[in-house]
C-alpha cells in the first residue's frame, strides 16, 4: 500500500507547557507513518513563550514549520491558516495539548484508504472527565448541528480530523471562531464528500486553561452559526478556498491514491 504525504497542523495560543511535547511526539508518529511530512504550529500571537520553543525547534528540524500570527486571530483563523499552509496530501490537526494518542493517525489513514473517505472525523469514547457541564454542552451543541444540517457526526467540535487535500480545495471556509469545525464537516458533506467516524480513547487538559467551554465562546458560536446558517446549508463554488491548488507543491498522479495505515 502507498504511504501518503501528511500535513500535521496544531493550533497554539500560549501553549509554552505543551509545544516542545505535542511536536516531538508528533514527528515520532509521523516517521512511522511515511518519508514525506511536515508539522505546523500556528501561533497565535502567544504572548508567552510559544513562539520561542516553536522557533527553536523548526531551526533544528526542516520538517517542522512555525507560522506566527502577529494579532490574534482565535481558533478559526488558526485552521485557516493550518490547513492554507499545508503542502502535503493528507491534512490532520490536533489541539497542542493532545487530546487523544497521535498514534490513532495511523488507524485514521487506514480506514481513509479502506473506507474510500475523504474525510476522518473522531469522536471521545468516554467525556466523563470534563464535567458535566461541558458534556451538556457538547451535547446540545451536537444536537443542534444534526437537527439543523442534518449530518449526523457525534463530537463535530473534537480536535481531531484527518482531510483530504481534495476537500480542502472544493471549500471556502469563514468562520473565525469554534463553529469552524461544524462548518468544515458539513459543507464537506454538503459537497458530496465522504466523511467517516472512528472513535478514540480521550486525554483531558493537564497543564494550562481550556476556554472552549467559556460564555463567550459558546456566544460567538451561537452567533457564527446564525450568521452562516444559509452559506453552510447550501454552500456555493468557493471564491477563495481555504487550500488554493496552485500554491501547493504538485503532486505525482500515482500519489493521490487513498493513504494507508501503520
Amino acid at each position: 500500500m502507498s504511504r501518503p504525504s501528511i500535513s500535521l497542523f496544531l493550533p497554539a495560543w500560549n501553549e509554552e507547557d505543551y509545544v516542545e511535547r505535542a511536536v516531538s511526539r508528533a514527528v515520532t508518529v509521523l516517521e512511522q507513518l511515511t518519508d514525506d511530512f511536515e508539522v505546523l504550529i500556528i501561533n497565535d500571537a502567544s504572548t508567552d513563550r510559544t513562539r520561542e520553543f516553536a522557533e527553536a525547534m523548526a531551526a533544528r528540524d526542516a520538517r517542522i514549520r512555525c507560522i506566527t500570527h502577529e494579532v490574534n486571530q482565535k481558533l478559526g483563523g488558526a485552521m485557516k491558516t493550518g490547513f492554507s499552509a499545508s503542502t502535503k496530501e493528507i491534512v490532520v490537526y490536533s489541539d497542542m495539548d493532545l487530546p487523544f494518542d497521535l498514534h490513532e493517525v495511523g488507524r485514521a489513514l487506514h480506514l481513509m484508504e479502506y473506507l474510500e473517505a475523504d474525510m476522518i472525523c473522531a469522536f471521545r469514547h468516554d467525556r466523563t472527565s470534563e464535567g458535566p457541564r461541558r458534556i451538556i454542552y457538547s451535547f446540545v451543541y451536537n444536537a443542534l448541528i444534526t437537527g439543523l444540517f442534518g449530518t449526523h457526526i457525534k463530537d463535530i467540535n473534537f480536535s481531531f480530523k484527518v482531510v483530504h487535500r481534495r476537500v480542502l480545495e472544493a471549500i471556502e471556509l469563514k468562520s473565525q471562531g469554534s463553529f469552524i469545525d461544524a462548518e468544515l464537516v458539513v459543507k464537506a458533506v454538503k459537497k458530496g464528500f465522504k466523511v467517516f467516524q472512528m472513535g478514540v480513547d480521550y486525554f483531558p487538559r493537564t497543564r494550562g486553561v481550556s476556554t472552549l467551554a467559556s460564555p463567550s465562546v459558546i456566544v460567538k458560536i451561537v452567533k457564527e452559526l446564525a450568521e452562516l446558517y444559509g452559506e453552510v446549508k447550501h454552500p456555493s463554488e468557493p471564491t477563495r478556498p481555504v487550500r488554493l491548488p496552485e500554491s501547493v507543491k504538485p503532486l505525482k498522479r500515482a500519489a493521490r491514491k487513498s493513504a494507508s495505515g501503520a
